[in-house]
C-alpha cells in the first residue's frame, strides 16, 4: 500500500519550518521512516538551504531528498507566494521506491546532462516510473534537455519545472541529497507498481486567425502572412501594444503540433514567448526560432481560459481516477499564474481538491512546466501540470 502526506511551514526560522513541514506530512502519511522526501522552499530561506534539506531528511528519515528552491510553493490547498515558505511530500510503502539523482555544470551542456541524468536512473526503474525533475532556469535549453531526457529514458514519465527565486538573487538552487549547488539538475526517480495519471492545462487562448510564418531570420519573425509581423502583434495586443514591456507579458506566439492546423486545438500546441518586437521594423522576435512556412497564432494569457481549461483537465483526469484514490500528487504551476493572473491566492489548489478530494498535492511555482505533449514529454508555458500516483488495482 501506498502511503504518503504533504505538509508546509512559514516559519522564518528554517530548521523550525523545514521540521514543522516535514513532520506534519509523516504525521498524515502515517509511517516513522520514508522512501522518499520532494521539498521546495521559497528564496527567504535561501542562505539556510542546506540546513533546511539536511533537516527534511533526518525528519522524514531518509536520504531520498530532492526538491529546488522556489519563488512560491504549494502544499495541499495552500500556495505560499511570498515570504518564508517550505512545502514537503513524503511517500513510502511497499510498492514504491525512491532514487535521487543530481547533475551539475549544466549552462551550455543541455544534452549532454540529460543523458547524465539518464544514467544516474536507469538502474532504478520498475514497472512504472515517474521521474521529477528540476533544472536551474537561468542555466538550461529547456527544449533540447527535455527532448534529450525522454529519448534516453523511453518508457518513463517525465513531470517537473524549473526552478525559480522571487527575482531578488538572480540564482535558483537545486536540492539532492545534502548537496545543494545552482547551475544544476535535480530530479526523484519514483518507482514501483502504481498507476500513474497526469495532466496539464493552459492558460492561453488564441487571438485572431492561424498564420503562416512568410518571412524569419533566426530568431527575429519579419512577416506573416506577407504581413509585417508587428502589425499582427500589435492587433493581437489590442491596448497593450502601447506599453511593449507589459505586451510581451500577456501576447505569446502559439505553435501547433500539427503542421497542417487551421485554429490551435486544446492540448495540441505549445506556447512560446515573444522577447521583442519593433513598430519601426515591423518584426517580432520569438523565444524559438521558426522558419518560413511554419503555422502561428498570438494567444492571450488569460484567467478566465485559464480557469476553464484547469476544470476542463481536472475533469478528464478525476474520471480516469475512478478505480483508486490518488495516494498523492505533485503540481507544478507557471510562476505567471497564481494571484497575479486570477486576483486571489490558491485558486489552482482549490479545483485540484475540488475536483480529486482531499489528496496530498505539493509543488511549486516554476520558470518552465515539463509535462505531457501528446505522447511524450516536452516543456510547457503558462501551464499547471498535474501528476498523480494511486495504488494499483489488480
Amino acid at each position: 500500500m501506498i502511503q504518503a502526506g504533504v505538509g508546509f511551514s512559514t516559519s522564518h526560522n528554517p530548521r523550525t519550518a523545514a521540521m514543522e513541514a516535514t513532520t506534519r506530512a509523516m504525521n498524515q502519511a502515517g509511517f516513522a521512516r520514508a522512501a522518499g522526501a520532494i521539498c521546495f522552499a521559497t528564496t527567504a530561506h535561501g542562505g539556510a538551504f542546506p540546513l533546511i534539506v539536511r533537516t527534511v531528511a533526518s525528519t522524514a528519515n531518509t536520504t531520498q531528498v530532492a526538491g529546488c528552491s522556489a519563488a512560491g510553493v504549494i502544499a495541499g490547498t495552500d500556495e505560499i507566494e511570498s515570504g518564508p515558505g517550505v512545502s514537503v511530500v513524503v511517500f513510502g510503502g511497499d510498492s514504491i521506491g525512491a532514487q535521487r539523482a543530481f547533475v551539475p555544470i549544466l549552462r551550455g551542456r543541455a544534452v549532454e546532462a540529460a543523458r547524465e541524468l539518464a544514467d544516474a536512473v536507469r538502474p532504478s526503474p520498475g514497472r512504472s516510473n515517474l521521474l521529477s525533475v528540476f533544472p536551474d532556469t537561468y542555466n538550461v535549453d529547456p527544449d533540447r534537455f527535455v527532448a534529450a531526457l525522454s529519448t534516453a529514458l523511453p518508457g518513463v514519465t517525465i513531470v517537473g519545472g524549473g526552478a525559480t527565486e522571487d527575482g531578488s538573487i538572480g540564482e535558483t538552487f537545486q536540492f539532492c541529497g545534502d548537496t545543494v549547488s545552482s547551475n544544476s539538475v535535480s530530479a526523484m526517480l519514483v518507482s514501483g507498481d502504481f498507476d500513474l495519471n497526469i495532466g496539464a492545462s493552459i492558460a492561453c487562448t488564441q487571438v485572431g486567425a492561424m498564420h503562416r510564418v512568410t518571412s524569419v531570420r533566426d530568431n527575429i519573425v519579419m512577416s506573416l502572412d506577407d504581413r509585417p509581423a508587428y502589425e499582427i502583434f500589435a492587433e493581437a495586443a489590442g491596448p497593450l501594444a502601447d506599453d511593449l514591456r507589459r505586451a510581451i507579458q500577456f501576447v505569446f506566439i502559439g505553435i501547433p503540433l500539427d503542421e497542417n492546423a487551421t485554429r490551435l486545438e486544446r492540448g495540441r500546441f505549445v506556447v512560446r514567448n515573444i522577447i521583442g518586437a519593433s513598430e519601426e521594423h515591423g518584426v517580432i522576435a520569438v523565444a524559438n526560432p521558426l522558419k518560413e512556412g511554419d503555422r502561428a497564432a498570438l494567444v492571450l494569457r488569460n484567467a478566465q481560459r485559464a480557469r476553464e481549461d484547469l476544470k476542463a483537465t481536472l475533469g478528464e483526469m478525476a474520471a480516469r481516477t475512478s478505480r483508486s484514490a490518488p495516494a498523492f500528487g505533485l503540481y507544478f504551476d507557471c510562476a505567471s499564474r497564481g494571484s497575479g493572473l486570477y486576483g486571489i491566492p490558491g485558486h489552482d489548489s482549490a479545483y485540484i481538491q475540488q475536483h480529486l478530494g482531499p489528496i496530498p498535492v505539493v509543488g511549486f511555482f516554476t520558470g518552465f512546466e515539463i509535462g505531457p505533449i501528446l505522447d511524450r514529454a516536452g516543456v510547457l508555458l503558462y501551464s499547471g501540470v498535474l501528476a498523480l500516483v494511486s495504488q494499483r488495482i489488480s
